[in-house]
């Protein structure tokens, strides 16, 4: 594993098409934007975990669709392949 030091604002490149930025820091919470190629999933760990899980109980013969719903999101939230919306209350000044 490589460990990296940034800062907000500040950005680990990986490959040639991959971006993961600080966005924000608050207290013992990091928000990253990541930016990646349509084609490259990107997803929290607990949902990529949850959609593993139903394939392979798909293969076995599960019920289809039982953990489809945790990888939905409201609409109102951005994909996890997407940047999340710059906060309108940092652009002042």
């Amino acid at each position: 594993m490589l460990v990296l030091s940034r800062q907000r604002d500040e950005s680990i490149v990986i490959g040639d098409d991959i971006i993961i930025t600080i966005v924000d820091i608050r207290g013992e919470k990091v928000r990253l934007g990541i930016t990646a190629p349509a084609h490259v999933p990107v997803h929290r760990k607990e949902i990529y975990e949850a959609i593993k899980r139903e394939a392979e109980s798909g293969r076995r013969g599960g019920k289809p669709g039982e953990v489809e719903s945790l990888a939905k999101k409201p609409k109102d939230q951005p994909a996890d392949n997407q940047p999340p919306p710059k906060d309108e209350s940092e652009e002042t000044g």
